[in-house]
């Protein structure tokens, strides 16, 4: 049975600067997972637990979130949408939602894929108990999320992205249920650094010991980062899901794990290894090798090029005989290095890699940007720079 009384408010505002490039062109919640937007992922599980009704806070890039889910009738829930003109926190986007909720309402990250059941143990825990609710899962990089620490079922402690040592490994799983009263606290809290976040929000109730915790162990997938996208990838497709193999050519190989969007051409000799996903009209020309790789609509990956652990943006080009070689990297992310990260690199939306070149381990190529063939690359180049031999 649907239900009409508690909807569901997605944060889909933010811009996901840690994830440029491929966030310059469309709102985070809009990069593609195995070929579907992550929020597309997010408003499906809501719709599978039976949420009738979600309000989707938008921002940055909203014309793309709008365009793509309308009135929400393809998935047989009814949307509207909320503006967050400016980023200024979690707690400052549930509160663009108040003209929108009139009861109890859940709170979902648009950006974490989650499975349907925890939408509803929430749901049902704020219909008994009143709220709030805070979801927690265990986690193996508890410092890189909030950190909760729980007395029973209670919450005693949240802290976001702790400094020090992690108290705890569970971690905020960022589904929520709150009361109307929620809005007056939101108003009630201090800025931190600019920000108004949920879990500051929650201090005060934290310490009277009134919130809720849901404990959950199923699916959780976040993308934080560029290498978070193939593994979440990897994660979501599932093997033999009708995939429409008539652009494949006869001699291809493909495994098991790849999902092919419309339209989509393999040539011939080519090999598509697992975890792969090829978004629409993209093309794998004769003898290229390409695994464990996420493909954006019309990119083209040219004869004899090899692309493993890697990225390609939309309508981008890697030439014939190019290589991403994929293996261990080290990448730098807004001043912070993240060290022996599998990751080949990403090739922004409109790129394009020459013929014969190397992109080595970890590189990151802006929009735009124009390799020569020849050319051996690392680090990190800027929206339309133009790289030449030598």
């Amino acid at each position: 049975m649907r239900d009409s009384s508690v909807p569901a408010v997605v944060l889909a505002a933010g811009e996901g600067r840690r994830l440029a490039p491929l966030t310059h062109r469309r709102p985070k919640p809009m990069v593609p997972v195995a070929n579907r937007p992550l929020l597309e992922h997010v408003v499906s599980a809501i719709a599978e637990a039976d949420v009738d009704r979600i309000v989707l806070v938008v921002g940055h890039r909203q014309e793309r979130i709008r365009t793509h889910f309308g009135d929400g009738d393809a998935w047989n829930v009814a949307i509207e949408y909320v503006e967050q003109p400016t980023r200024l926190g979690t707690a400052h986007a549930v509160a663009q939602a108040e003209g929108a909720v009139d009861g109890p309402f859940l709170v979902l990250n648009g950006d974490r894929i989650v499975d349907a059941d925890l939408i509803r143990q929430v749901r049902e825990r704020l219909l008994a108990e009143g709220g709030p609710v805070v979801s927690v899962t265990p986690s193996d990089r508890p410092s890189d999320y909030g950190v909760v620490t729980l007395d029973g079922d209670r919450v005693a402690s949240i802290e976001e992205k702790p400094h020090a040592a992690a108290s705890s490994s569970l971690i905020n799983a960022g589904v929520y249920g709150f009361p109307p009263a929620i809005f007056d606290a939101i108003r009630e809290t201090p800025q931190e650094a600019g920000e108004l976040g949920i879990p500051t929000t929650l201090a005060r109730a934290v310490e009277t010991g009134s919130i809720s915790a849901v404990r959950y162990r199923g699916t959780w997938l976040d993308v934080s980062h560029l290498w978070d996208l193939l593994y979440v990838t990897a994660a979501t497709i599932e093997g033999d899901d009708g995939t429409d193999s008539t652009g494949v050519h006869e001699t291809a190989v493909l495994a098991a794990d790849v999902v092919l969007g419309d339209n989509a051409r393999i040539g011939p000799n080519a090999t598509v290894g697992g975890a792969t996903a090829l978004g629409a009209n993209a093309t794998v020309e004769s003898n290229a090798v390409v695994a464990n790789a996420v493909v954006l609509p019309d990119a083209v990956i040219e004869s004899g090029a090899v692309v493993r652990d890697a990225v390609v943006g939309e309508n981008a080009h890697v030439g014939a005989n190019a290589t991403i070689a994929g293996g261990p990297a080290s990448v730098v992310v807004e001043n912070e290095v993240y060290d022996d990260v599998e990751f080949g690199g990403v090739i922004g939306d409109t790129a394009r890699v020459g013929g014969g070149a190397t992109v080595e381990p970890g590189t990151i190529v802006g929009d735009g940007v124009d390799i020569a063939g020849g050319a051996s690359v690392r680090g990190r180049f800027e929206t339309d720079a133009v790289v030449r031999r030598g």
